[in-house]
């Protein structure tokens, strides 16, 4: 069984690996998360994660309200899977 995450996540490596793979972190980061990685820090990286995938979230939603000429977008009564 295959990982959809995972495959997703290496279409976009292959598709914008170079443009991503030339964008500054902020100082210190690298090593910061090099750092947890060999302490086996799980926690810690699993809330980077988070918190950027919350970030990107936040920024789509407030690209696609501006992009609607400001209308709210509506939310979804049910969850879908």
């Amino acid at each position: 069984m295959s990982n959809p995450y995972a495959e997703w996540f290496e279409r976009l490596r292959a598709e914008y690996g170079d443009q991503l793979s030339a964008m500054p972190l902020p100082e210190g980061l690298p090593e910061h998360l090099r750092d947890l990685m060999a302490r086996g820090d799980e926690e810690a990286i699993t809330l980077m994660i988070k918190l950027a995938w919350q970030f990107g979230a936040q920024v789509g939603y407030a690209s696609a309200v501006q992009q609607t000429g400001g209308a709210a977008l509506k939310p979804r009564r049910t969850v879908q899977a």
